[in-house]
């Protein structure tokens, strides 16, 4: 008897997840990746484990800049402009002005 072992299509649901965290990390999905269920969670796997772009962004946050905001209306000064683009500057600025 032969012993051949069938490979699962991808279903639908893997493949939208895979193409985003291929747009997310900036990535190409391979086409032979995304004919296997196995292939296509183990590229899953790996992908998702890499931080992505946006994971690394040094902007503040939205929390950082309402409590930012918040503070510069009580001290009645405003918030510099080069704050709202470095988490670093926003966090010394909020330091500061406590």
């Amino acid at each position: 008897m032969e012993s051949t072992t069938y490979a699962l299509p991808a279903t639908p649901k893997q493949i939208a997840y895979a193409r985003a965290l291929a747009l997310r990390n900036q990535t190409l999905l391979p086409w032979e990746v995304q004919q296997d269920r196995r292939s296509l969670s183990a590229w899953i796997d790996a992908q998702a484990k890499l931080t992505s772009a946006t994971a690394q962004d040094s902007r503040p946050t939205s929390k950082q800049v309402a409590f930012a905001e918040r503070l510069a209306r009580i001290k009645r000064r405003a918030v510099p402009d080069e704050c709202f683009r470095d988490k670093g500057l926003m966090s010394k600025w909020i330091d500061g002005n406590k």
